[in-house]
């Protein structure tokens, strides 16, 4: 079978964050054999398609390689594309059955000056908690503020603190446990962007806890930034830089109440076949 790695959330080739699709299968594969090829691909994330009846509707599921995940935003996003531009579906939205509900995408034109994606997302709103000397210990810094909602969100001082972090990830890993619902050692850090940027929050995700130092771009993580910084700024819509060394991904984030609309671009880099039977239930 096929398999696309596609960067998400780009700007252009090796921006965003890249996660490899494996064509829909017409069952899902054991468990265990896609936490495999996961761990295989040693990406951020494997995103793995169930289809259904219906050709918009289809099954979702995510790997890190270590577990499975559940909810992603870059790998979502990825596997519409590989849909659209590689499988050739051909419908108006795409409907994904996933771990955190139906998730739907949609192609939308003047996204960072091409055709993009729109994917609606449940929002969630972190709240202010308490995280200790450990967290400001990992990551190097004091921050101004924490909150939890599925990661831990710190908020610095500024845009220069956040691009020099260099966390120690050891200690980030026993850090969050009990406060954030995804569990320990996964931790969003984020501030206003500078003045004169085209965007306005910078960011960046560390997730040794997942198996995964830092994400390079992490559609997930702006469930909790769009409230938190729409609420701040008072704006309905923004546009988000995640800043991780050597790549940088780019969002345009809406909120929609209960839901966060996230938009980005996604880019096919490498088309490959899988030699090894998959293992089915």
């Amino acid at each position: 079978m096929r398999q696309w790695t596609v960067d998400a959330f780009a700007s252009g080739p090796f921006k965003g964050n890249p996660a490899c699709v494996v064509e829909p299968f017409d069952a899902w594969p054991e468990t265990a054999w896609m936490q495999a090829l996961a761990a295989e691909n040693n990406q951020a994330e494997t995103a793995f398609l169930l289809r259904t009846a219906d050709p918009a509707r289809f099954g979702l599921r995510w790997f890190t390689p270590t577990v499975e995940a559940p909810i992603c935003g870059h790998a979502t996003l990825a596997s519409a594309h590989a849909l659209f531009e590689e499988v050739g579906v051909d419908v108006p939205l795409l409907t994904f059955d996933t771990l955190s509900g139906a998730l739907t995408v949609r192609r939308v034109d003047g996204v960072f000056g091409g055709r993009g994606l729109e994917m609606d997302f449940p929002a969630d709103p972190p709240r202010r908690v308490e995280a200790g000397p450990d967290l400001a210990k990992a990551l190097g810094v004091e921050p101004l503020e924490v909150w939890a909602g599925q990661y831990l969100l710190a908020v610095v001082a500024d845009e220069a603190t956040v691009r020099g972090l260099s966390p120690d990830l050891a200690l980030l890993n026993t850090v969050g446990g009990g406060l954030a619902k995804g569990g320990a050692g996964q931790a969003i850090v984020a501030a206003l962007a500078d003045p004169g940027r085209d965007y306005a929050v910078v960011s960046r995700f560390f997730a040794p806890g997942c198996g995964i130092p830092e994400d390079p771009t992490t559609g997930s993580a702006h469930c909790i930034l769009m409230p938190f910084f729409g609420e701040r700024l008072g704006a309905a819509t923004l546009r988000f830089h995640q800043a991780c060394p050597g790549r940088g991904g780019d969002l345009e984030c809406e909120n929609r109440g209960a839901r966060v609309l996230l938009r980005g671009r996604g880019f096919t880099m490498v088309e490959s076949r899988l030699r090894v039977e998959p293992a089915l239930r």
